[in-house]
């Protein structure tokens, strides 16, 4: 047995434990990387008190809806805003955007599709053979239109992926930008980006 002098320590305490290096060591890796923010700064951040738990089943949909309607209006703001992680699949990525870029940035025949299309359905109940005659006419000069300058689209359209995205695959992309551009500019969504500026 040995004797244990006041102010010295054992030769048991000087020797390091593997186990709590170990330990230290797992603790320092698996932190979060930030200091935990104290309870006034946690507490500022929430507005206001936590809402009570709801008593009826009734409230408990009424809340529900409540978020979910304020989760949507938020999700749809930033689809409209061209966010990516809100929008689509068929609308993401930066080949999309480029092409959305491009259609909204010119002027399009195929955006006066719905007119022409109102004006032949309203031809067809009109039982007048002049009318007819000439909303034929029309939508038969209106559809070569159309095809010019959607092969003038699509021509702009890989022209600026290839020089703008090189790496990027255009698959689907014409087709996308076609179609975009018989909406009306208004109604187009994403919106386009000159609106948002």
């Amino acid at each position: 047995m040995k004797l244990r002098l006041p102010g010295r320590k054992s030769t048991a305490e000087t020797t390091p434990d593997p186990s709590a290096d170990l330990n230290t060591d797992l603790v320092r890796t698996s932190g979060k990387g930030r200091p935990t923010p104290k309870r006034t700064e946690a507490q500022g951040r929430r507005q206001g008190p936590p809402p009570p738990p709801p008593t009826t089943r009734k409230e408990a949909y009424r809340r529900m809806r409540e978020t979910q309607a304020a989760n949507r209006g938020t999700a749809r703001g930033a689809a409209a805003r061209g966010d990516d992680s809100y929008l689509p699949a068929r609308d993401r990525g930066p080949v999309r955007r480029l092409v959305r870029n491009v259609v909204d940035l010119r002027r399009n025949v195929g955006s006066l599709f719905l007119v022409i299309a109102a004006l032949a359905v309203v031809s067809f109940f009109v039982r007048n053979a002049f009318v007819q005659t000439y909303t034929s006419l029309l939508l038969m000069v209106f559809f070569l239109l159309f095809l010019l300058d959607s092969v003038f689209l699509a021509r702009r359209i890989k022209r600026a992926i290839a020089e703008k995205l090189p790496n990027e695959s255009p698959k689907g992309a014409v087709l996308y930008g076609v179609s975009r551009s018989t909406m009306i500019r208004r109604w187009r969504f994403p919106k386009p980006e000159a609106e948002q500026a």
